[in-house]
Formats: C-alpha cells, sequence, structure tokens
C-alpha cells in the first residue's frame, strides 16, 4: 500500500537489490538486465525497472519484490493480473516465484508513466483527470465471472444494503470491482495525458465504490500541490458525498 510515510516513494538510485530477486532474474534469463530502482512501498517491497538490453534501452518489464512478512501478496497480485487481463488495461504478469520469505514479481512494461511521475505532478489536472476515468472504467466491468472467494466487500452484505448500521456506516452505493488500493501512484498515464491502466492489484475486489472514491481522492493531497479535486470527481461522473468518504476514509485509516 503506497502510504504517506519516510518508507514510501522513490527509494535511491543505490538501492540494493535483494538476492532473492537477483537470483529470480537469473532464472528468468534476465541475470543481464540493467535495473534502476522505481518504489519503495510502506510495507518496505520494492520494485525495479527492467531494461533487458542495457542501461540505454527501453524499459521492457518491471519486477517487484516482496518481504513475506509485509503483508502484501504478489501472488494475489499475478492471479488478479491474469484474470483482468482483457476486462481493464493492466500490465501482464510474466512470472512469479516464492519461498518461505520472499516473493518476485515479474511484469511486462507499459508504454506510459505513474501519475505521480514528475512530469504529471507539474500537471495535476491532467493527472486528476486520468484517474478519475481510470476508477470509472475499473468500476464498470462486469462482476459475472469474478471469483467469490477473493471477494473483499463490504463489512455489510449486499442483502443489508438499506439498513440503519448502529456504527454510523452508509448504505452501500453500488458494489463494484474496486481497485483496493486506489492510490494515485497505482495509475498510469500514457504519454498524451490519457489513462492508461492501473497497477498493484493485489487487493483488486467487490466492494462499495466508495471504498475506492475516498481513498483515492484522499490520495491526492499525498502526491500533488495546488489541484483543483473537483477535476476528479467531474472526470468519474459523481458528486462528492461526505458521509460516504469520511466513512470509508476512517475504515482506510483504522
Amino acid at each position: 500500500m503506497e502510504i504517506p510515510s519516510d518508507l514510501a516513494g522513490p527509494p535511491p538510485a543505490d538501492t540494493p537489490v535483494p538476492g532473492f530477486l537477483d537470483a529470480a532474474l537469473e532464472s528468468f534469463g534476465l541475470g543481464r538486465a540493467q535495473l534502476s530502482p522505481v518504489w519503495r512501498n510502506g510495507a518496505g517491497g520494492l520494485t525495479f525497472s527492467v531494461a533487458s538490453a542495457g542501461e540505454a534501452s527501453p524499459i521492457d518489464y518491471y519486477v517487484k519484490w516482496n518481504p513475506a512478512a509485509a503483508g502484501e501478496s504478489l501472488a494475489a497480485d499475478a492471479e488478479r493480473l491474469c484474470w483482468i487481463a482483457g476486462r481493464h488495461p493492466a500490465p501482464a504478469a510474466i512470472e512469479l516465484v516464492t519461498n518461505a520469505h520472499e516473493e518476485v514479481l515479474l511484469t511486462r512494461a507499459l508504454p506510459g508513466e505513474s501519475a505521480v511521475s514528475r512530469r504529471w505532478k507539474h500537471e495535476p489536472e491532467v493527472a486528476l483527470r486520468a484517474l478519475g476515468v481510470g476508477l470509472r472504467q475499473l468500476h464498470s466491468v462486469a462482476l459475472d465471472q469474478w471469483p467469490a472467494d477473493w471477494n473483499v466487500t463490504h463489512p455489510r452484505g449486499v442483502e443489508d444494503a438499506d439498513a440503519s448500521d448502529p456504527d454510523g456506516a452508509p448504505s452501500i452505493d453500488r458494489l463494484v470491482l474496486c481497485q483496493g488500493d486506489p492510490c494515485a501512484p497505482n495509475t498510469l498515464l500514457a504519454a498524451d495525458g490519457s489513462f492508461l491502466a492501473h497497477v498493484d492489484l493485489a487487493r483488486l475486489g467487490v466492494a462499495d465504490r466508495w471504498s475506492d472514491l475516498a481513498v483515492m481522492s484522499m490520495s491526492l493531497a499525498w502526491n500533488f500541490t495546488d489541484y483543483d479535486e473537483s477535476v476528479f470527481w467531474e472526470a468519474y461522473g459523481i458528486e462528492p458525498d461526505p458521509r460516504r468518504i469520511d466513512y470509508h476514509r476512517r475504515r482506510h485509516n483504522a
């Protein structure tokens, strides 16, 4: 989960490559590839870009490494990337290697940049529009073939959608396919600033759409300055609901 902490964000250029990741790349036939660190998540996991033909070559892959104790599952990420292929834009999962202590996932690179790259941080209106469009597209994915045992649903079932709740939870608005970790860094933009894809899908699941909307809109302040939040809401196509936003942000922060 990309969170506002001293651990999350681009790591130093001299970040060591974990030995298990190095060995995994050897087994993938990428032992001589050029690696560059691009992200450290709040759980201590690392992501590197992989240029298989050398330092000046285009990026061919991204490789993620997580310690098993991180609480993040690259196996779940790989499963969901395979399921969503052809349904919604996301990287292709190429290889997954795990042991009792570590995980490594290799994905194919897409021709775009994170919404929080230097370019898009300087063009927040473009980035926020793509964030809204991307979530709207994801939330429109059909759920008829979604594996039931992957569900990450609202704490109350669909049958209780209109019931009052003693803890102050609002009724369910709409159950959709949610990103689950919808922070701005997990959206890619194409060169023209349009939405390209979502990444980091280990928490992808069925939930009230406000669980994504509340967290995504909260993450804007972590990543952008001098932005107009209304651009995000207009791009998604909904008016902000203060009660639902407050509830889902409190659940997230808890």
